[in-house]
């Protein structure tokens, strides 16, 4: 990664945005609108504006399976590959001109040192001919070197700012670090999902990542940003399923 900035701030410009239970797919996006802005919910879990041309993921936590290797939790070390093969899939659907990763990109810092030589030629690869910037989260909250992209603490593009972790404040904001997974029943079963969790003013992405566990959106940690009120977008094969909160069980 180049140099952090505290901030990176763009105007934005104008473009329209475009079954089965299951994760992970690239089928048709759910529109919503947030504060405004027109933006798409991909059901493999990232976010796209098709107006600014950008793809937004969150918490790809890159290189877990090795920071548990040097631990002596041995889990199978393929993470990192299965994870940049979904992004490159969501990727070659819409090829956006920007790219924004919501910080915890790696596990931890040492991550990008780790990382194998085709994981490494993987990623900056995702990265020609498009601008890539990565947000510093609380895994990752310094620059790395070797990997490409920009950094930033923060990114505000147009009305929308986007962080790592949720504010208090709510400005409009895209974030991660919660991992959100919301936990609903249907036709006699109970389902968990990753989700996006939403208010119409803020969203909470799914993390991406392929190790990346999750928190079920009735902890307290929900309610203290969103109160009793949001919809969870539950991640589906070819599509996002929407649950009010009433909907959403606790575990």
């Amino acid at each position: 990664m180049s140099e952090q900035r505290n901030d990176w701030t763009r105007p934005a410009p104008s473009r329209q945005g475009g079954e089965g239970w299951g994760e992970g797919g690239t089928g048709s996006g759910e529109d919503l609108l947030v504060a405004g802005t027109s933006l798409v919910l991909e059901p493999a879990g990232a976010l796209v504006w098709p107006e600014e041309g950008a793809l937004v993921v969150a918490d790809l936590h890159l290189e877990k399976g090795s920071s548990f290797a040097a631990r002596g939790v041995l889990l199978p070390p393929y993470d990192t590959a299965a994870t940049l093969a979904r992004l490159a899939k969501v990727i070659a659907r819409y090829a956006p001109r920007l790219v924004i990763a919501l910080g915890d990109s790696f596990h931890d810092g040492e991550g990008p040192s780790r990382l194998a030589a085709t994981d490494r030629a993987a990623l900056l690869d995702l990265q020609r001919g498009r601008d890539w910037i990565w947000l510093a989260g609380n895994h990752d909250p310094a620059p790395a070197d070797g990997v490409g992209g920009s950094c930033a603490a923060l990114l505000a593009l147009g009305p929308l700012v986007f962080r790592h972790e949720p504010s208090a404040v709510g400005e409009s904001e895209i974030a991660g670090h919660l991992h959100p997974m919301a936990r609903i029943a249907t036709r006699g079963r109970h389902i968990s999902r990753r989700c996006f969790v939403t208010d119409g003013s803020r969203i909470v992405m799914p993390a991406f990542g392929a190790y990346a566990g999750g928190l079920n959106v009735r902890h307290a940690t929900f309610a203290a940003l969103f109160g009793g009120s949001f919809v969870a977008h539950l991640l589906g094969v070819r599509r996002t399923y929407a649950f009010a909160a009433s909907r959403c069980l606790a575990d």
